[in-house]
């Protein structure tokens, strides 16, 4: 058996090219053009710390493709993001944003950072000399960021400040989404990417292709980190009477057949600053919560969570791709195997982007929508695109679409679900690319 491939520009470019043998009439100068990122900004600033030394961080501001309008993707501060991951994440994004159907290009940025190790002060003058250096690439007609991975509003809200001062006169609200709501933040956006796994999810079961569950109550929900993400999705599916049995942070896993209390779990978090160790539940591994017996599985951590060493005994009958790449190739075709099914990335979190999109138009009109406003708009963008996706999949299931692999001639079997979102995504992309014609 051949050893396993983690690193996320390799796993990038295999989920493209599985998809590219979906898309007929695909020119091979234009796959080129789409695999390859449009700029790749590497910067190196000095800061001074508290303690009056001088530290060098490395950062990156990656913009992959802006056929749909401008770069769009959030910054993460993490001590090791590298420029192949935030390449990787860059295409996510477009493909994301072409799915969803809103006028963003795919972007992403990072700065190789531990802020569990930074003061406030220093997070404070990393951000604004990250930011300044950025002046030239990032714009709200040309690059816009959000918050992603150890970031958040009070980032955003450096961000925009640090942009304003430098570019005074204009309506600057828009260079940045996920700014709190008194700087022209939307209502909703910290829960978006949480609430939307839940939209796709509701819908997704409502197709009725999952025949023990076609709805979110009484379901057995494990979700993998409990972060911003994974506790707004633990919260929304508990609400609607999910039943949570199990959940997990840096410090492990706390699982309960019967069902964890929510309320509890949280505060015991708020307290103790981890789950492990909340009475009443049993402790396992991050690594065996992904095994757990579950309705619905949802891995809202990091990247390569299911692989081909554990694919085969995930007992989850769902898959909802909170994070982004949790699946590994590998682990999709064994998924596919075995009749489990997948809501991929690009579909099940792209909530937070939608949200940011429906900031971006707010800061424009100066205008601030209703918290219903923004839920509904959210809802029925997410209900799209896994109604697009799951009638391009029927036109493979029943063969009216049919497929020829280019170097064997065989008829390719029917796609999995991140498959035909990508080829949907990809189609797009194209289409639009072809439709603006190649310049000059």
């Amino acid at each position: 058996m051949t050893e396993e491939i983690f690193d996320p520009l390799i796993i990038s470019e295999q989920q493209f090219d599985k998809a590219s043998l979906y898309i007929n009439h695909l020119q091979s100068g234009l796959v080129d053009f789409l695999k390859q990122p449009k700029h790749v900004h590497v910067i190196h600033f000095p800061v001074e710390m508290d303690d009056c030394s001088v530290r060098t961080f490395r950062s990156y501001r990656v913009i992959h493709n802006r056929v749909f309008g401008p770069g769009k993707g959030g910054i993460r501060y993490h001590p090791d993001v590298t420029e192949e991951e935030v390449i990787s994440l860059a295409k996510l994004m477009t493909w994301k944003c072409a799915l969803v159907n809103i006028p963003f290009g795919g972007a992403k940025g990072g700065i190789c950072c531990n802020t569990k190790e930074l003061s406030n002060s220093e997070l404070r003058r990393i951000t604004r000399r990250f930011t300044s250096d950025l002046l030239d690439v990032i714009g709200p007609h040309t690059d816009i960021p959000a918050p992603d991975m150890y970031t958040n509003e009070q980032t955003m809200a450096w961000i925009y400040d640090t942009y304003d001062v430098l570019n005074p006169g204009k309506n600057n609200r828009p260079v940045v989404t996920g700014k709190p709501l008194d700087l022209g933040g939307s209502f909703g956006r910290t829960e978006a990417t949480g609430r939307g796994c839940l939209y796709v999810t509701e819908r997704f079961l409502s197709k009725g292709l999952i025949p023990e569950i076609n709805e979110i109550a009484g379901a057995r929900v494990a979700i993998q980190g409990f972060g911003n993400v994974g506790s707004v999705a633990a919260e929304e599916f508990s609400k609607h009477g999910a039943k949570i049995v199990a959940l997990s942070d840096s410090s492990g896993c706390i699982y309960s057949e019967s069902g964890l209390n929510l309320d509890e779990a949280i505060q015991f978090k708020q307290e103790h600053g981890c789950l492990v160790g909340m009475p009443d539940t049993l402790t396992l591994t991050n690594e065996a919560l992904m095994e757990v017996d579950c309705d619905v599985l949802i891995p809202a951590a990091v990247s390569n969570q299911i692989h081909t060493g554990n694919a085969h005994n995930i007992k989850a009958k769902l898959i909802v791709e909170a994070a982004n790449n949790p699946t590994t190739p590998g682990a999709d075709i064994i998924l596919k195997q075995r009749g489990i099914y997948l809501i991929p990335d690009i579909i099940a979190n792209a909530g937070g982007v939608t949200v940011s999109y429906y900031e971006w138009v707010q800061n424009h009109a100066n205008e601030q929508w209703d918290l219903d406003v923004v839920n509904d708009k959210l809802k029925k963008k997410m209900h799209y695109c896994i109604d697009t996706v799951f009638k391009r999949w029927q036109v493979f299931v029943v063969g009216d679409e049919k497929c020829v692999d280019k170097v064997s001639g065989e008829t390719l079997e029917c796609p999995d679900f991140r498959t035909v979102a990508l080829v949907t995504a990809i189609e797009r992309v194209a289409n639009a690319t072809l439709m603006r014609g190649i310049w000059p």
